[in-house]
């Protein structure tokens, strides 16, 4: 996520608890995801997953743009 970011990411990720918080929840998410598709889980519940994950790196990408020097 955010390649181009990558080394701002790692920087907030032990400077920001908040940004540290919702990138780790984002990453838990992604691997719920995968989990569920692995077992072919209800799509519902996938979608409701994946739109709150997709919440989380819009939050995510709004603190990387606002700390991109």
């Amino acid at each position: 996520m955010f390649p181009e970011y990558r080394d701002l990411i790692s920087q907030l990720k032990t400077e920001d608890a908040r940004f540290a918080k919702l990138f780790e929840k984002h990453n838990d998410l992604d691997q719920k995801i995968k989990n569920l598709e692995a077992n072919y889980a209800s799509s519902n519940d996938i979608d409701t997953l994946k739109k709150e994950k997709l919440k989380l790196k819009d939050e995510i990408y709004v603190i990387l743009k606002k700390n991109d020097n």
